[in-house]
């Protein structure tokens, strides 16, 4: 699967620049390419497709923040550790999708999802996530905490 298959879409962030009421951040992840790999990556050994739980979501940073760098977002296989997709974007695009999540779980319930993604093959909805947790990590591969979307009681 090659990234240029990924399109990314945000919605619901644009409240946190302008002290706006708190709304669910949401990610729609479409994909173009072939997707019977794709299909394979989100379902389990079961069968099944995976769920939430048995994914993570991160953002590996191509360079310094001061630089105006770009990332890699990727989505991955929690229980495996295997990349289900990675697509590049503006890191501080990113940055502000997870300000949002983070202002939004100010005031959401403590078991409430603090954004959804929803990922859909050649426009077809195919799986939607409430995911709680965004990992960030610079250009090394360090984890920047404070740039992070972690829940309270998490430990890493």
């Amino acid at each position: 699967m090659r990234r240029e298959h990924f399109t990314l879409d945000v919605t619901n962030i644009d409240w946190v620049e302008t002290d706006g009421e708190p709304a669910k951040p949401s990610v729609s992840i479409d994909f173009t390419g072939p997707a019977t790999m794709l299909r394979e990556r989100l379902t389990g050994p079961d069968g099944d497709v995976l769920e939430a739980r048995e994914t993570d979501a991160a953002l590996r940073l191509q360079g310094p923040l001061e630089d105006d760098t770009t990332g890699v977002v990727s989505v991955t296989n929690r229980i495996t550790g295997e990349f289900i997709l990675e697509l590049n974007e503006d890191a501080e695009d990113v940055l502000q999708f997870i300000r949002a999540a983070r202002g939004y779980g100010e005031d959401a319930a403590d078991d409430e999802g603090r954004y959804e993604v929803a990922i859909t093959l050649d426009g077809d909805p195919f799986v939607s996530y409430d995911k709680r947790t965004f990992l960030v990590y610079d250009d090394e591969g360090s984890l920047l905490r404070q740039h992070s979307l972690i829940p309270s009681g998490v430990e890493l």
